[in-house]
Order: structure tokens, then sequence, then C-alpha cells
């Protein structure tokens, strides 16, 4: 892999330009942190090289300096939105986030369940924090807003809030996802900094798109793309073309919002709004991190074909609409590229045929698998009596990487008969053969007696990366079994079978 992005220039680049913009507002700045706090695989696979954890070694440089206040949506909790790197609904995402910055050292001030309303999801985990020991404060739904700035900025609007107490000079307010209601945070607090006498500031911190970039990069197309099912598109900011005749990217939310911020910022300080242009607002120096243009540009193209296979699949699953398909399909259209352009798509497809070929007269759904290791070698497998095709696919692949001949086994007969017999005669399951989860079970057993077996196993980690493509949306035990081996995974909007319940 081609490393496109340095890391040490962006985190001694970012970290600076916040410090800096901090100093603007004396006494406070409150500062919107976008996108994801931890794990960000979006940016690592679209700028190859790029620390998914890189916002937390940002945060502990600056955590003697900062609070951190954590958002989540209210109607996001009770639709169960999921994460789909995770596979966690957006409250699990949560918890999850607070235990990840407790390891890193860093405290949660306290979680907003923002436009609360008592929905019972959200009553429930507001609740689940509270005995837990976390501060969690709510916030409704700000009366007036957009239109009504005098009832907006009120003891009605933003003042009804809650105020959460902060210490440091630098706040920083996150979320699990867009929409966690984390700009009214900001500003709420803003609100009440004022009514006690300090000038607090707001400014933001969103990684895509990328301002710098041409609107057309493949980076910032590959925003687009991971935002289809929001609705989220690209343009030039107007107001900084006008202000500045500079050209900058920005996405339509904010270019939407921003009049209506401009005045809010304006009422409330009393004065002048601090910014003339959404662009103005940021704080990103991500763009000026980027070391190899063109890798950066064909991994974007690769993410778009991902996020094109997802949401295929979302939409087989009744998770979104045909609307959402078809947008990221027009981006691969303006990429002239197709789905098979992704290197594994095809070798699976030939490995499907192969099996129902070879099992012909055999009923069921014959799935194949392709998996791109990192030298460039493509591998195959497809499901049987006894394997799914991501265990297959799998199993072949820490065989090709320990340089193990294909007639020595490294799963035990004994071993999965006992494990297949668990499943049919004690667990009363119908599927005999084994998911991806349950093999890698089978293979660590194995290998305490099987030299082949442990050297297999000590190849997992070198799949890390690596990107596989199935011609069936797997079962739970494969995804969850593939996530945890941190391949990057698209699939067909295939079921792998019939029964609706298992499928």
């Amino acid at each position: 892999m081609k490393i496109a992005f340095d890391n040490e220039k962006y985190i001694t680049e970012q970290s600076a330009e916040i410090i800096e913009r901090a100093k603007r507002f004396n006494d406070k700045l409150y500062l919107e942190f976008g996108g994801k706090l931890l794990y960000d695989y979006h940016a690592s696979r679209v700028l190859p090289g790029y620390d998914p954890n890189i916002k937390m070694r940002l945060l502990q440089k600056l955590k003697d300096q900062a609070d951190l206040i954590l958002c989540i949506y209210a109607g996001d909790i009770e639709r169960k939105k999921m994460r789909a790197d995770f596979g966690i609904t957006y409250d699990s995402e949560a918890l999850k986030l607070i235990d990840d910055l407790r390891s890193w050292d860093i405290d949660v001030l306290g979680v907003v369940i923002t436009r609360y309303s008592s929905q019972p999801s959200a009553r429930q985990f507001k609740h689940k924090l509270e005995r837990r020991g976390i501060n969690v404060f709510t916030h409704q739904f700000t009366k007036g807003y957009p239109t009504d700035l005098d009832l907006i900025v009120s003891d009605e609007g933003y003042g009804a809030n809650a105020f959460i107490e902060t210490k440091k000079p630098l706040v920083i307010v996150t979320g699990p996802g867009p929409g966690s209601g984390k700009l009214a945070t900001c500003l709420s607090q803003v609100y009440h900094e004022h009514k006690r006498g300090v000038n607090a500031g707001y400014a933001k911190f969103e990684t895509f798109p990328i301002w710098n970039l041409p609107l057309n990069h493949p980076v910032n197309i590959a925003y687009e793309a991971a935002t289809a099912d929001i609705k989220d598109f690209n343009m030039i900011d107007p107001y900084h073309l006008e202000t500045y005749n500079e050209k900058s990217v920005n996405y339509n939310r904010d270019v939407e919002v921003f009049p209506v911020l401009k005045r809010i910022l304006k009422k409330i300080s009393g004065g002048e709004s601090p910014y003339q242009s959404p662009t103005d607002m940021g704080v990103n120096r991500v763009g000026f991190a980027i070391v190899d243009d063109e890798a950066t540009r064909e991994a974007s193209r690769q993410e778009v074909i991902r996020r094109f296979f997802r949401y295929q699949c979302e939409y087989a699953m009744g998770l979104t609409g045909k609307e959402t398909v078809e947008r990221v399909e027009l981006l691969m259209e303006d990429f002239n590229i197709t789905p098979e352009y992704r290197n594994v798509v095809k070798p699976a497809h030939i490995a499907a045929v192969q099996a129902g070929e070879k099992n012909k007269g055999n009923e069921g759904i014959f799935c194949g698998a392709a998996i791109e290791l990192k030298d460039g070698t493509i591998v195959t497998g497809s499901n049987s009596t006894y394997l799914h095709a991501a265990s297959g696919l799998i199993l072949n692949a820490i065989k090709q990487l320990a340089e193990i001949p294909d007639k020595i086994k490294i799963l035990s007969p004994n071993i999965t008969e006992s494990v297949r017999n668990l499943k049919t005669r004690v667990l009363k399951e119908k599927n005999l053969n084994l998911d991806l989860l349950e093999t890698l079970i089978a293979l660590s057993i194995s290998a305490t007696h099987n030299p082949a077996a442990q050297l297999a196993m000590e190849k997992l980690n070198e799949l890390r990366d690596c990107e596989v493509h199935m011609t069936h949306i797997p079962t739970p035990g494969d995804e969850a079994g593939l996530r945890r081996l941190g391949v990057n995974l698209t699939s067909e909007p295939n079921f792998s079978t019939k029964d609706l319940f298992l499928g």
C-alpha cells in the first residue's frame, strides 16, 4: 500500500491551528468535532497511511487545555441507527466511545441527549448512563429554529437547555455520527457563557469534505458516497468566494445553515460575527498532509465502489431507499468505473460458479468469496458441506501466506465434527457448516496439537486491511469474524439462504 498521508505533519499543523483559533476567543472556544473521533476507517481508506485514531492523539496533545462533551440524538437511539463498520447501534457506540476515551486517559465531562422528548429508548439510555455515574444532560429541539432569531437566542430557546459547567479554555463537542446535535449544543453553551459574561466562541473541525481540494476530487466525491443516505453533497462555498474571491469546498448543510448561524453568533455576542463564510469557521488542515495525490485518488475510487455495494445490501435488507443506491451509481458513472473495477469482484463470482458446477444436483445456494493479499495475490473460497464461504476463504488465505500445501488439513476433523454436533444436537440449529467465528475457534483448538494449524493461525494478522468480496450477504458470524480480522468487506445484495429468519 502506498503511503499518501503524513500523520506527524498533520498532528503538528492541526494542533497549532486549533490553539491559534482558541486564542481568538480569550475566554473559551467550543470546537465542534465532526466525523469519527476514533476508528475513522473511512479516512484511513481514502487517505492511505492515515492513522484512524489520529484525532485521539490530537486530543491527548490538547487534553490539559480541553474538556470533552459527547452528544447523541434521541431519534438515533430510538430507531437504533447503526454504525456499519462495527455493526453496533449509535447508543452502544457512545458507550464504547466513553470506554475508549478513558483508555486514552481522557474523561467525558458529560453526555448530551439532543432533541430529547422523553422517547422511551432515549429515556432508558439516560437512566443507564446515570446509574453508571455518567453526567447526562437533555436538550430539547430549539424553539423558533431556524427562523425566529429573537426566540432562538432567548431563555426560551437556547436558554431552556441545561448549562454544562466546563473548566478548561477549549471544549471539544463530539458525537457518534452526523446529526448528533453538536452544533446546537455548542451554540447553547455559547449563549449561556455570554449571559455569564464569558466571551465564548465557536469553531468547527470537520475532516471531509477537504476544503482546499477541488470540488470533484475523488476524496471529496468519496465523502458524498459515504453520506448518500443523508443526501449530503459538496459545493463551492459561495460566501467564501464572494468575500475573498477564493474557491473552497464545503457541503450543503453547512452552506445552508450559515446565514442563520452568522445571525445567531452576532445576536449572542451583541457585535459582529467572527466569520464571513462556512470555510472561515473550519480549522481543518488534513489537506496539507497529503503527500501522494494519485494514491488518494485511486483509494477514493475504490471507496465509492465499497459504498455502492454497502447501500445495495442495505436496500435489500430494507435499511435504506433506492435513491441512495442510485446516487452512488451516478458517482461511479462520473468516474467511469463499474463494480468490477474492484479486483476481488470477478474472482468471487467465478468461485461461486465453480462451486455450483462442482456440486451439481445438490440443493442449496453456492457462495463465492475472494481476498486480495498485500502482495496482490487473489485467493478465493466457496461454501461447502462443512464451511461457509468466508470460512473457506480465510483458511485458504492463511494457508497461502504460510505456504502450506492444499492437501494438508489445518482443521482437525474431530474438532469440526464436535462443533457440528454441538450446533445440531444441543443448540438445535439447522445449519451444519461452520461460520467464520466458529471456524476460527476450531482453528485455535486445532493449533494446540497441529503445527500447520498454528503456523496458519499466526498469519491471520496479515489479513488486516486486505480487500474481500463475497457474492452473498455474510451471516452475522461471518460478518463479525471478517470485521475482527480488519478486512475491507463488500458483498452482493444476495441472501445465502432462502429462510427469512436466517437470511
